[in-house]
């Protein structure tokens, strides 16, 4: 194994804290990424890692060579770069991880476009409501919708997406069309919560360019947004989400929009990605793709 491909197992090593996690991610046997930690060590004469029955963790020797090493390998994956054309340079595996109704509604559809054009990328396409953890599970950029939090990552903001007021024909047969805030009471929400036992804040507007809640009742609370749409589908009361997710259902007359007037503030998207000096091409192009297909839908400012 030669010295760059040691580097490179070694910052996954260090940054999962993890040898069995950075085998899984690289699809190498553990064996062989101890090894390749341990010729390193051998080969600098220096202890990296710190090696415990329940961790490991840098030595000072080792922070110092993780940090020197990122930079090294960028610029050695630039270099390569500068030689090579614009397709050939894209090659290799790329993880992503979506919001599911932006890859359901919009990029799963033109993805064979972005493929067929960079046929030596390989992409591995999560969709999940969970926030993953970008570093540790090996991400080389998310998609966010909300409120960002992860200030060890670079943001790219792409837009905003406008949130509706949703219920079923079927709801609306039975329980009557809200026509005002007061009305609410009289109603049904479908809360979504990711974590059961927190409580849910109730159906949002906007005032005076502010948030305000409104408690209601609800008989069904779900952490996935799947989840919440058939909810709403099968008549369990009100929900509010991107307008975009629901285009279809709309365009069919299977749910209709409410209280068009009191709508939730418009949610931003934006991509994340590590905070890394040189982002690889293949990674920048993905963006760069993502943020044109999606233009279309997204708003430039919030309501």
């Amino acid at each position: 194994m030669n010295q760059l491909e040691a580097m490179h197992i070694y910052l996954r090593v260090a940054e999962l804290a993890s040898f069995t996690q950075a085998a899984d991610s690289l699809g190498l046997p553990k064996a062989n990424v101890s090894e390749a930690v341990k010729q390193l060590e051998s080969f600098l004469g220096t202890r990296l890692l710190q090696r415990t029955t329940r961790s490991v963790q840098m030595t000072q020797d080792g922070l110092l060579f993780y940090e020197r090493s990122k930079d090294l390998l960028s610029d050695m994956a630039e270099l390569h770069g500068l030689f090579l054309d614009e397709k050939s340079s894209l090659q290799g595996r790329l993880r992503v991880d979506l919001p599911v109704g932006v890859a359901k509604n919009i990029l799963i559809a033109a993805l064979p476009e972005f493929l067929q054009q960079h046929p030596k990328i390989e992409l591995e396409l999560s969709c999940t409501d969970r926030r993953v953890d970008v570093i540790r599970e090996g991400f080389d950029c998310v998609m966010r919708v909300g409120t960002l939090n992860d200030s060890n990552l670079i943001a790219r903001p792409l837009g905003f997406l406008r949130q509706i007021n949703l219920a079923s024909p079927d709801y609306l047969k039975l329980c009557g069309t809200p026509a005002s805030i007061d009305d609410l009471q009289q109603h049904f929400l479908v809360h979504y919560s990711s974590n059961f036992g927190a409580k849910s804040p109730g159906f949002e507007y906007q005032w005076q360019g502010k948030s305000q809640f409104v408690k209601m009742k609800g008989k069904l609370t779900v952490n996935n947004s799947d989840a919440y749409q058939a909810a709403c589908l099968a008549g369990f009361g009100i929900i509010q989400a991107p307008q975009l997710g629901a285009h279809n259902l709309l365009a069919q007359g299977k749910l209709v929009e409410i209280l068009p007037d009191f709508r939730a503030l418009s949610m931003p998207v934006s991509l994340l990605y590590p905070d890394r000096r040189h982002l690889a091409k293949r990674t920048q192009k993905l963006m760069e793709w993502m943020t044109q297909t999606l233009a279309p839908h997204l708003q430039s400012s919030p309501d």
